[in-house]
């Protein structure tokens, strides 16, 4: 492995790719099988998708998770994804007006309960949902407790019948469910047209790199993020004696509260601890 290959790099995914697909792209590139990201993207959908390299993949879980999208949803039909892709299960002429759509958006705003569309990687009973759903078979779906942060309306096409919405959620939230939700309670139907992802945790869309701007090995160093520049927790640099024991794998005592702290040894990462009653206990070694 390329040790020198130790960061997260802003992707923006283009529509008509996986998750999956970047990843292999950049595996190809590299030649690092140790990658991975840090939130799955529709295949119709575009934007932010940070991609861990090499043994930044074990920060993964220290990451911040929140996402912020902007979607377009399509009222007067539903379809059986939820989103462009599947068939239409039922339309409508119904029109309703900014001020409706309002009142029903306050609805999906906080914690809210929600259910996943069919057609979704979940797994159920060992299988993925929407490996039930394409052979035609009934499974039951549980609802998950979500939270929105902040749902607003950004655009309105009344004669259209379309909306474009900032979404900030929880992870794990799909934005096809809010779209096709919204449809039913309207009484018109409705799906996702068109998703974006403009913020995953630290990582914003304005920044990110287009992957077909990543030809060579270089083109990703260059645009790697050292892992202290997206991880939001306090920081404790360590002595020389105390980076011996860490790098030993021995705990050491320090004046920090409680909660996840990252060690950095003359500025660079060296090990994150949970530190407990003063003393710091090791979840991820560096050095």
């Amino acid at each position: 492995m390329d040790d020198k290959l130790f960061g997260c790099i802003n992707i923006y995914k283009p529509t008509g790719m996986t998750s999956h697909d970047v990843i292999s792209v950049l595996r190809r590139i590299t030649g690092i099988k140790q990658i991975g990201h840090t939130g799955t993207l529709d295949p119709f959908a575009e934007g932010v998708l940070p991609v861990c390299i090499g043994k930044a993949t074990r920060l993964i879980e220290y990451m911040a998770d929140d996402k912020a999208y902007l979607g377009t949803v399509q009222l007067g039909k539903s379809t059986t994804t939820y989103d462009t892709e599947g068939e239409t299960v039922k339309t409508s002429d119904k029109k309703v007006s900014l001020k409706e759509i309002e009142t029903i958006l306050e609805n999906f705003k906080g914690e809210i309960e929600q259910l996943p569309p069919k057609y979704s990687a979940i797994k159920v009973k060992g299988k993925k949902l929407y490996e039930y759903a394409r052979k035609g078979e009934e499974v039951e779906i549980k609802p998950r407790k979500v939270t929105v942060n902040e749902l607003r309306i950004e655009k309105f096409d009344r004669e259209n019948q379309t909306l474009e919405l900032y979404i900030n959620c929880s992870k794990g939230t799909y934005i096809r469910s809010i779209a096709n939700d919204l449809g039913e309670a309207l009484d018109t139907g409705g799906y996702l047209a068109k998703l974006i992802r403009i913020k995953a945790g630290s990582f914003l869309a304005k920044n990110s790199v287009k992957l077909e701007d990543l030809k060579t090995k270089d083109d990703i160093g260059m645009n790697l993020i050292a892992p202290l520049e997206y991880l939001d927790y306090p920081t404790y640099e360590l002595n020389e004696y105390e980076k011996e024991k860490i790098a030993h794998g021995i705990s050491i005592n320090t004046n920090m509260p409680d909660g996840i702290t990252v060690l950095t040894y003359n500025g660079t990462l060296a090990a994150v601890c949970k530190i407990h009653n003063k003393k710091a206990i090791l979840t991820k070694v560096f050095i």
